[in-house]
């Protein structure tokens, strides 16, 4: 995971950028990227951390990260893996 300076709208406004097994030759379809997290207004810090966390499990079990793996954080009844939808 690689953090994100701040946002050009929102001067205090970070970004998380995930991508399983990263190298030369990776495309943004290859990422996932959390956005926004600026509370109280944006996505919170503890919020942010947590679909961190799912994604990076859910990376981890299925081989990839980017567009094979969403974060259902918002509609998902929320366990321990939930967090995320392996496509």
């Amino acid at each position: 995971m690689i953090g994100e300076r701040p946002g050009l709208s929102v001067a205090d406004s970070l970004g998380i950028y995930l991508t399983h097994l990263p190298r030369v030759g990776r495309t943004d379809a290859d990422r996932n990227c959390i956005s926004n997290i600026h509370p109280p207004e944006g996505l919170g810090y503890r919020e942010a951390a947590r679909v961190a966390a799912g994604l990076v499990a859910g990376a981890h079990e299925l081989g990839r990260s980017g567009v094979d793996l969403k974060d259902t954080s918002r509609t998902a009844a929320l366990g321990p893996l939930s967090v995320v939808e392996l496509n």
